[in-house]
């Protein structure tokens, strides 16, 4: 069942963005859907992640890293583009030969996410074990504007025989009707969603960073892609990640997939047929950079010189969520934006300050550390609810003596970065969650500068101490900063706010319409807690 629906689904809950002139019609098709009763929820067995094989394609890597550096070094490199972002996950796991674990927010069943799901199981073929834990949201979406119910999907996949799937903090009605009935009695349990992103192979190779698995986040869409960030590692770092996995695999808020199919022998699934699989890969960006070829020795032979050696420490929140507990990334966060003495350099997609940011940019100004800041304009926003709440900050965040940037949706880099040719899309966005602080460390994660990550939603992230990759990624930030990337927000003599970039000076925030500018008034209407 596909329902067309006008929301994001980034980062927010995902009924709190449906514009009203389509919520009727989505309450109609729930009121002809009907309610399903609650699946047969297995609380799993506990389960952990095994120690590194002593052979498999990384592990001369890691002893190469171990034998220079010391054994508590891992090697780091940025993935930025978006190409190289997916080509780096399809080479992780077409060369795993013992495990994969992959935790993701959201996994689309569109392009990207298909062909990431044939990759996995093709590995599963092989022997690999393969667990998969994503946020139950993962289970009603086919794209970041389609419903659909893939339940019944997941668990056929789920009796592969190595194959586990578990999801966080899961509706018990599985129905459409039954999870919008369930928001309504259970919103305090179902806001709280699972928005860690990292996946780990053979216990010896990470991808951890800002992408969920869909089309956008790797340059396929039409519409819009998000520029963003993910940080590849070999070596401790994978352990570190694993440390995460298993935390959330194994805790109360996860269960696994209900058994929902009927027993016996599973039929192929017309989505991964071998005909599904040639047309999906008949498309123009995948074939540009042949993301069909299985045999990925020749880029791990090379994988030692991309590598920048350093320290590393991941670092996320409880997956539990009491009276006695409260997420730990703030605090993290917080803890390494203080510690700068030179330089601060910020980009994150969504920012809505509070009041212990405001503070630490204050302080960082009377310290005489210079901070610059990127975010996302209106005109680039996927979520313009945020923009709402965000844009009364900018002139306290000038105040303290910070630089504000915020994203040109005509980003010159969006060809080189976001998107994969031949494709072009209407806009590019900002996913990305960084920092670098002294050019020495540098944060790549999950987490946004807002109340619903600070508060309701689990994070992760890794710092690296390490100054080659914070002096890369500090030179990729300050590009983005650029004006033909970016407008400079600045308050003139006279007290007020303009946009500036190549592109020319504006006296009002950039809007790709007149719509977006309504529905920026709009949603100064509802809580700001949501976002």
């Amino acid at each position: 069942m596909l329902i067309r629906t006008r929301k994001s689904v980034s980062w927010v809950p995902w009924l709190s963005l449906i514009r009203a002139p389509w919520l009727l019609s989505l309450l109609l098709v729930l009121l002809l859907t009907g309610c399903a009763s609650a699946p047969p929820w297995v609380k799993p067995a506990p389960d952990y992640a095994a120690a590194p094989h002593a052979e498999g394609p990384f592990v001369s890597v890691e002893q190469e890293l171990r034998a220079k550096n010391g054994t508590d070094y891992s090697g780091f490199n940025l993935l930025e583009r978006s190409d190289r972002a997916l080509l780096w996950r399809l080479t992780l796991i077409d060369s795993a030969r013992h495990s994969i674990d992959l935790q993701y927010y959201v996994w689309f069943g569109d392009t990207l996410g298909r062909l990431m799901m044939d990759r996995v199981i093709k590995a599963a073929d092989r022997g690999v074990k393969v667990r998969i834990l994503f946020d139950d949201l993962s289970t009603m979406l086919h794209d970041m504007t389609h419903v659909e119910m893939r339940d019944s999907l997941l668990y056929r996949i789920d009796r592969h025989p190595n194959i586990q799937i578990r999801v966080f903090n899961p509706w018990e009605d599985r129905s459409l009707f039954g999870r919008v009935v369930g928001m309504a009695s259970d919103f305090k349990r179902l806001n709280r969603r699972m928005h860690n992103k990292q996946m780990i192979v053979d216990n010896r190779a990470a991808i951890i960073g800002g992408r969920n698995l869909g089309d956008e986040y790797f340059g396929l869409n039409p519409e819009f892609n998000f520029h963003d960030l993910d940080v590849l590692g070999i070596g401790p770092v994978a352990r570190q990640a694993s440390q995460v996995f298993d935390r959330y695999w194994n805790s109360e808020w996860v269960r696994a997939i209900p058994k929902l199919a009927a027993e016996g022998e599973v039929p192929p699934e017309d989505e991964f047929s071998a005909a599904a699989i040639r047309s999906m890969m008949a498309n123009p960006s995948l074939q540009a950079i042949e993301a069909g070829r299985t045999d990925w020795a020749a880029q791990i032979a090379g994988l030692p010189g991309l590598l920048a050696a350093g320290r590393s420490e991941v670092h996320t929140d409880s997956p539990s969520r009491s009276a006695e507990t409260q997420n730990h990334m703030p605090d993290a966060i917080r803890a390494l934006m203080r510690s700068a003495k030179i330089e601060l350099l910020i980009t994150n997609a969504y920012i809505i300050p509070d009041a212990n940011f405001m503070t630490d940019l204050h302080d960082l100004g009377e310290r005489g550390v210079k901070v610059r800041i990127l975010t996302n304009s209106l005109a680039s926003h996927d979520v313009p609810a945020v923009n709402s709440h965000y844009e009364k900050w900018r002139e306290p965040i000038l105040a303290t003596g910070a630089q504000l940037y915020e994203l040109r949706s005509d980003a010159e880099m969006r060809g080189e970065l976001a998107e994969i040719p031949p494709l072009r899309g209407e806009f590019v966005g900002l996913h990305t969650k960084a920092m670098v602080i002294d050019r020495q460390r540098s944060f790549i994660g999950s987490m946004n500068l807002d109340p619903r990550s600070e508060i309701l939603n689990s994070e992760m992230g890794v710092i690296v101490d390490s100054p080659p990759l914070a002096e890369k990624l500090a030179e990729r930030m300050l590009r983005d900063m650029d004006g033909a990337n970016s407008w400079q927000v600045i308050r003139t003599d006279e007290g007020e706010l303009r946009w500036r970039s190549r592109a020319g000076e504006l006296s009002r925030q950039p809007a790709r319409s007149f719509l977006q500018r309504v529905e920026n008034v709009i949603f100064k209407f509802f809580p700001v807690d949501l976002y």
